[in-house]
């Protein structure tokens, strides 16, 4: 879809950005949350459930839209449980290398960092954030702010509360949508591991 590839290129142009004056004034929620939406939350949430519905002749259009609402939930779950991953996850077991404090990604926890820092943790972040696979010691010096920031514990209670949301939403709609589908894909993702 044309929103999909337009938040893909956000997505990109974000790690394009690196030195651009003001960069990181535009990584904010708001920004963050558009990209998600339609990078993972549509393409890998939305679309495939909306296609089973309407697969079995659900395709009331009160039904698609609770869909909606329900996978974009889980869909932005799983890409902040992602970008937790990327940072935190042991390449062993996750089956990748994280890359994107690397590749200047805007990413939940920069986000999240970016609200939370002062003055100083700012500047730390601009000078050492993106600067490439080489620089092992900036992504160290990312990841040392990020544990002074107490992310880890920020992330903890936003996976408990994304659960909450999910499960409200699925209670919500189990009288126009399947209500165990949407609780066993939930229960798959909660707090996954890689």
């Amino acid at each position: 879809s044309t929103m999909l590839c337009i938040n893909q290129m956000l997505d990109t142009m974000s790690e394009k950005a690196k030195g651009k004056a003001g960069i990181f004034d535009k990584f904010n929620m708001k920004y963050y949350t558009r990209i998600i939406t339609y990078k993972t939350a549509f393409y890998s949430f939305y679309l495939p459930a909306a296609s089973a519905l309407i697969a079995c002749n659900i395709v009331d259009s009160n039904a698609l839209k609770a869909c909606e609402e329900i996978c974009v939930a889980m869909g932005v779950k799983f890409q902040i449980q992602d970008d937790y991953l990327d940072c935190y996850g042991d390449p062993e077991h996750i089956g990748k290398v994280g890359t994107d404090i690397f590749d200047h990604k805007c990413t939940w926890l920069l986000v999240i960092a970016l609200q939370m820092m002062n003055e100083g943790q700012r500047k730390t972040l601009e000078a050492n954030y993106g600067n490439g696979i080489e620089d092992k010691k900036a992504e160290q010096t990312i990841k040392e702010l990020y544990k002074e920031l107490d992310l880890e514990k920020v992330y903890e209670k936003q996976e408990a509360d994304s659960l909450q949301q999910c499960t409200a939403l699925i209670q919500k709609y189990s009288k126009i949508l399947p209500a165990e589908t949407f609780d066993r894909l939930l229960k798959k993702i909660h707090k996954r591991s890689k």
